[in-house]
């Protein structure tokens, strides 16, 4: 079997985040030899165009290079006023400088956590409009949008819900075909 390497994205920089805790459901729920490692950006710099001559930060490099290499790359992220989080939307715009941006052609999921009664439906659309842009691959469906989150994970960030559990690893047992046949039709 094949190994499959995934990196996530986490909108939130949030201790106990939402985000983070349904990216770790994934990573319990993915398929045997698929793998998810959760990228740190706290570090990344906000984005000022008259720096990019002087080269991408370290912060930067670190990301567009683990980006590049993984298979795939898994996004979760809250809602912000209808839209992405600020400090996510900065890290895409960092990584998608160059005309060796790392999403080109790399298959990406969405998932999406919030108390509130749609999910973060919103930021899933916008985020697809990002990436749409930057030329990713990303996995129409299912699409999974955990709602009403708050009586979803306990206290210690566990998913107490079983429909979210079933969810989760349906979307995470799709996104490895995903990556598989994307694997596939790569030029060797």
């Amino acid at each position: 079997m094949t190994k499959i390497d995934v990196v996530a994205l986490n909108g939130s920089l949030r201790e106990k985040s939402l985000n983070a805790y349904v990216l770790r459901l994934a990573a319990d729920l993915m398929p045997v030899g698929m793998t998810l490692e959760l990228l740190d950006w706290r570090d990344v710099p906000i984005l000022n165009a008259d720096d990019i001559p002087k080269g991408y930060p370290p912060s930067v490099l670190r990301i567009r290079d683990r980006i590049a290499h993984a298979d795939a790359v898994l996004i979760g992220s809250p809602e912000f006023n209808y839209s992405i989080p600020g400090g996510l939307k900065n890290v895409l715009d960092w990584v998608s400088r160059g005309d060796d941006q790392p999403f080109a052609r790399k298959p990406v999921s969405l998932i999406t956590v919030s108390p509130g009664p749609v999910g973060g439906s919103r930021v899933q659309y916008e985020l697809r409009k990002v990436l749409q842009f930057m030329d990713a691959h990303v996995m129409n469906r299912p699409e999974v949008f955990v709602t009403a989150a708050l009586q979803k994970f306990d206290a210690d960030g566990n998913c107490t819900d079983e429909t979210t559990k079933e969810f989760v690893r349906v979307q995470m047992a799709a996104f490895h075909t995903w990556i598989a046949h994307a694997k596939a039709a790569r030029p060797h």
